[in-house]
């Protein structure tokens, strides 16, 4: 008992305030739980410790870390063995004898070859009064545990109790934020499933290259290291970066085609009508010509009548393939709009009497799109997602580390020579995060393979269109080499994301 007079002692409870003070500091659990396994070991002299957490709904005890098992996890039914007693109990055991106490199991020993003499297992008690966990220190290397390191478990199991609970919950809130960030990412596919995938995507590929970034020791990335904390940053903004979709109206989401369904239809349906309309005004010719010339003499004009007939509709037949090919967008080549406007220069007389051109103004405007199936305004309003997304994730209390989520997202559409949208900013103005999800977003658009109205380029094909973009000054040139050099590109195969 000479040892607990020596200065030993009285360095105990110093080191239990320092230990305190960083377990109150520490939020990763399975970290803190290996300070709070050393924090005891040391302080209670013990040759080697282990610590178990109370599972409720299984009525378990699980060892989070047994010193020395050589084993994963241990899982303890409540009220078996010394540690399932006091779990049960909530009532610290001291044992100076373990093959003496019957509530002392031996397998354990028989199975690590372990001898087991002296135990000294406290509980972990929150502020409720409830035993959250169990401390298990094992063989004294001087004698036997003493009341002293019964005090001083007691007092470091009160402050790693709260530790725990607080990483707990703290775990707890990440889970409820994870899940809150898939429920966004699924109300965004939910209105434009045509884009299924393409948030995680884009997420996986922007936290890849800026790991990339934070490797390189070229210039110009030689001094840029993103914390941990900047990582999650990036990856939140990446999955929430089209969010803001879900304030552009559906149809236009899921615009196919440069005309509407609805408006497609119409065209056809109004073909049909000419075409009825022109047969009918050749069988009103016919009967015309019975009426007025004889039989064999009507018959002979009635030959010519078919052949124009014949003509007539082989040209609306045209017209309408003409019409639509050119609403497919994924049609290469420019749109011939001058065959489109001699279209629609052509007119009918509808069920009312009034003559009709075969297309009307809005229709030709749409028809007319030269690149993807969106005109000017429906563009102006896809455009408007940035904005939205903006604007939705201003109103999340986000923490201090994560405060920067809405303008990384926010700039994914900035191009370098201010070209983009929807600020135009234009080089440094735009935050290097979104620099880099710029390079990823574009890829995984021009690489996705279902959206209707584009073919998916293969990866090289993709590229090539980036390096066209770092000439034009539109994206950065550095990440995109970083990107293809350190093959980004591939990490969506290697974690099993769909295309």
């Amino acid at each position: 008992m000479e040892e607990e007079k020596s200065p030993r002692r009285i360095e105990k409870p110093a080191s239990l305030l320092n230990v305190g003070k960083a377990l109150m500091a520490e939020r990763n659990l399975d970290v803190l739980l290996n300070m709070i396994l050393s924090a005891v070991t040391d302080v209670a002299d013990a040759d080697r410790s282990s610590l178990y957490l109370v599972d409720r709904e299984r009525g378990e005890l699980r060892s989070k870390i047994a010193q020395g098992m050589g084993v994963a996890e241990i899982r303890v039914k409540i009220g078996t063995g010394i540690a399932g007693y006091v779990a049960q109990t909530g009532q610290l055991v001291n044992i100076s004898d373990a093959y003496a106490d019957s509530r002392f199991s031996q397998e354990t020993d028989r199975k690590t070859g372990y001898l087991t003499k002296t135990i000294l297992c406290v509980p972990m008690i929150n502020k409720r009064g409830d035993v959250i966990g169990v401390c298990q220190v094992l063989n004294k290397k001087y004698g036997e545990f003493t009341k002293d390191d019964e005090e001083l478990l007691l007092a470091l199991n009160g402050q790693a109790a709260v530790a725990i609970e607080n990483a707990i919950l703290y775990e707890d809130i990440q889970r409820l934020f994870e899940g809150f960030i898939r429920a966004s990412v699924c109300a965004i596919e939910s209105r434009d499933p045509t884009t299924s995938g393409h948030s995680e995507r884009v997420a996986i590929f922007t936290v890849g290259l800026a790991e990339l970034v934070n490797r390189s020791d070229a210039e110009p990335f030689a001094n840029v290291r993103f914390t941990t904390d900047e990582i999650k940053e990036i990856r939140y903004a990446s999955l929430l970066h089209d969010f803001g979709k879900v304030g552009v109206r559906e149809r236009i989401l899921i615009k196919a085609n440069k005309l509407y369904e609805s408006d497609y239809r119409l065209i056809a349906e109004r073909f049909k009508y000419i075409r009825k309309s022109i047969e009918l005004e050749t069988y009103r010719k016919k009967m015309d010509l019975l009426l007025i010339h004889p039989k064999d003499q009507a018959l002979k004009m009635m030959d010519i009548l078919d052949e124009e007939l014949r003509l007539r509709l082989s040209d609306l037949d045209e017209h309408f393939a003409f019409v639509a090919s050119t609403n497919n967008p994924i049609d290469k080549g420019r749109v011939n709009l001058e065959r489109l406007f001699d279209i629609a220069q052509n007119s009918y007389i509808d069920i009312d009497g009034e003559r009709r051109a075969y297309l009307t103004t809005d229709e030709v405007i749409n028809l007319s799109i030269g690149q993807g199936s969106l005109n000017a305004q429906e563009r102006l309003e896809i455009e408007s997602h940035v904005t939205h997304t903006y604007h939705f994730l201003r109103q999340i209390p986000w923490t201090r580390e994560l405060r920067r989520v809405p303008a990384i997202a926010y700039a994914h559409h900035e191009k370098l020579n201010g070209g983009g949208y929807p600020n135009q900013l234009v080089g440094d103005e735009i935050l290097l995060q979104s620099k880099i999800m710029t390079v990823c977003d574009i890829y995984d658009a021009l690489t996705a393979g279902d959206r209707p109205y584009k073919r998916a380029l293969s990866p090289e094909g993709a590229i090539d269109i980036l390096r066209s973009d770092c000439q034009t000054g539109l994206v950065d040139p550095d990440l995109l080499n970083l990107f293809v050099e350190g093959k980004i590109f591939e990490l969506t195969l290697k974690q099993g994301v769909a295309r």
